[in-house]
């Protein structure tokens, strides 16, 4: 998997190629579809929700930038999976997830595998986790029509987001976030296709 379809497609940081060639992609969908959990696609989860296809968790970790010592918020828990693998990369993890079934199964596989440095949160992603706040990256894996701002607001001087940008019923940019002081910077670099961002829990 991680040699064709991610480090094949251009992923060349080492560290987020290790941890994708580390965490069990398997354990985060039914036992029905555990073998298709290393092909290039997304698979149900439930709820409406996808787990996205590993090149995208592994593009969107590296655009984020994460380091062993970073306060990392996740919108969109989904599966766990995008969790487990910026918890290997070393970060602190918070990740929220609307749909309190995802969150619990979430919570229950990030447990198991010895996550501890990832906690799950039943909520409204859309207004990020102000308790955990400031970050130094923020991970979306949803569809905001645009830049929402108490995400923005939470990053750390220095910090980045990582989100899909663009209308729920066509494709959107990933577009990568960085703030610097009271000013930010925006660039686009991947067309992708995600289920919308939903302000409720």
């Amino acid at each position: 998997m991680v040699r064709r379809q991610i480090e094949g497609r251009g992923v060349a940081d080492p560290r987020v190629l290790a941890a994708m060639r580390t965490v069990p992609r398997h354990r985060f969908v039914s036992r029905a579809l555990a073998g298709d959990a290393y092909k290039d696609h997304p698979l149900p989860i439930g709820a409406g929700q996808t787990i996205s296809q590993p090149y995208i968790v592994a593009l969107m970790a590296e655009a984020a930038s994460v380091g062993p010592d970073d306060r990392v918020l996740e919108v969109g828990t989904g599966s766990g999976y995008g969790a487990a693998v910026l918890a290997e990369l070393g970060a602190s993890v918070i990740t929220v997830e609307r749909h309190r079934k995802l969150a619990d199964s979430a919570a229950k596989v990030l447990g198991g595998l010895g996550y501890d440095n990832a906690t799950v949160v039943c909520g409204d992603g859309s207004q990020g986790h102000p308790p955990g706040a400031p970050y130094d990256a923020v991970v979306v894996t949803a569809a905001a029509p645009r830049l929402p701002p108490p995400l923005v607001d939470q990053l750390a001087d220095g910090g980045r987001l990582v989100i899909p940008v663009g209308p729920p019923s066509f494709s959107q940019n990933l577009t990568l976030v960085r703030r610097m002081g009271k000013e930010t910077t925006s660039e686009r670099f991947c067309p992708v296709r995600f289920v919308p961002l939903v302000e409720e829990c």
